[in-house]
């Protein structure tokens, strides 16, 4: 589940995380209240305002502005709330911007100048543990940071038996170049950082860029939070922030009926009964020369009602031309998931206009094919992976 800025930054805060301050708004006339509030707690008069959304780039769009005064960040508000904010992560059709965060502006003058890190904690898949990534290039793409200078990243990796230690703290803020107060200060943030993402069990912290102020400070000025939706039954207070007008509409009304379900890009629709059967299919469809549209796990129920409510899911996807229906018959037998398939098909009429591919095998898999063949409906039944492969890839040429 992916959070908004705003959301992550409260987040953050309440692990003693030093974040930039800020408040989210709706309208302008909001907006202009927020940065009032701003001023009489922090003394500055220059904001930034920040669209909302969750896309990065969003500064590149036009979504993020610095208001050097009331009127100036009043106009600006009014014209990024209700934008389509076209990003390099958005939709082509980019992003409707409903809310803004006015945040206090903290790249003010001092005795030496700000500067700008990249931090980021997560799974670190090579080694099952967890990763402390940073550079001393903030502010940028992290993926052309890479790209062009690999030596100035880092990767600090956390054994789980101990968690963070004070030493891997401090050396993060050695190789980021620090020293003095902002060294001490960057320990700290470094600490209070890793226990909020273990604490809220997230899979992704990023915080591009963290800031050294002209002060010493160290704070969070941006933040991408991802929370592990397996985690949220331990949180029940993260729900209330997930923001379902940022979601992909299918997936939350999968999500809605019990349905494991991620859209994808293909041609080619998908409906299997386990995680790893699933991806074996999509690489299936891969080979075939057509590409996933979907991940679907039906889970061990396949019943009519079910069957439709995946295969209307699937539809919803105007690229579709083929679906594959791909199932093992372990804990739920094939004649039932056949059965199922025809009383949906039948159940749904014309709606279904692409070729439809089975393949069941498992309990009673001969008893399923042998429904699939005598329905009489435009069903395609399918034994080895093979002969799917190669009807999924008739249909989709």
């Amino acid at each position: 589940m992916n959070l908004h800025e705003y959301q992550g930054k409260e987040l953050l805060a309440s692990f003693g995380v030093s974040v930039q301050r800020g408040i989210v708004a709706k309208t302008s006339t909001e907006a202009l209240a927020a940065a009032k509030e701003l001023t009489e707690s922090t003394g500055t008069s220059m904001h930034v305002v920040k669209a909302q959304i969750h896309a990065g780039g969003r500064g590149k769009g036009g979504g993020v502005k610095l208001a050097k005064s009331l009127a100036d960040l009043e106009k600006i508000s009014s014209e990024i709330i209700g934008m389509q904010l076209l990003t390099p992560q958005t939709p082509p059709e980019g992003k409707k911007v409903n809310q803004v965060l006015i945040a206090e502006d903290v790249y003010y003058p001092g005795e030496t100048e700000p500067k700008e890190f990249y931090i980021s904690v997560l799974l670190n898949r090579a080694t099952g543990r967890n990763m402390i990534m940073y550079s001393t290039e903030g502010g940028m793409d992290i993926e052309a940071v890479a790209e062009a200078t690999p030596h100035l990243i880092f990767t600090e990796d956390i054994d789980p038996s101990l968690g963070l230690q004070g030493f891997q703290a401090r050396k993060v803020a050695f190789n980021l170049g620090l020293s003095g107060v902002a060294f001490k200060e960057m320990t700290k943030f470094i600490s209070a950082l890793y226990k909020a993402y273990v604490g809220s069990d997230a899979s992704l912290f990023e915080i591009n860029p963290v800031l050294k102020t002209s002060d010493d400070k160290i704070i969070a000025v941006d933040a991408k939070v991802t929370l592990d939706d397996n985690s949220l039954f331990r949180h029940k207070e993260f729900e209330e922030m997930r923001d379902l007008s940022e979601e992909n509409p299918v997936e939350v009304e999968a999500r809605e009926v019990g349905l494991n379900y991620v859209d994808l890009d293909g041609n080619v629709g998908c409906m299997v009964n386990g995680a790893g059967l699933a991806m074996a299919t999509m690489d299936l469809i891969k080979q075939a020369g057509g590409d996933p549209a979907n991940f679907l796990d039906v889970g061990g129920t396949a019943d009519a009602a079910r069957v439709e409510t995946a295969f209307r899911l699937i539809l919803k996807d105007p690229k579709v031309k083929a679906i594959l229906v791909n199932i093992f018959g372990g804990i739920v037998r094939c004649d039932r998931v056949a059965q199922g398939i025809v009383d949906a098909y039948r159940n749904m009429g014309d709606s279904i206009k692409v070729p439809l591919i089975v393949r069941l095998q498992g309990t009673n898999s001969d008893i399923a094919k042998e429904l699939i063949d005598s329905s009489g409906l435009n069903v395609l039944s399918a034994t080895a992976f093979q002969e799917a492969a190669e009807k999924v890839q008739k249909a989709i040429l």
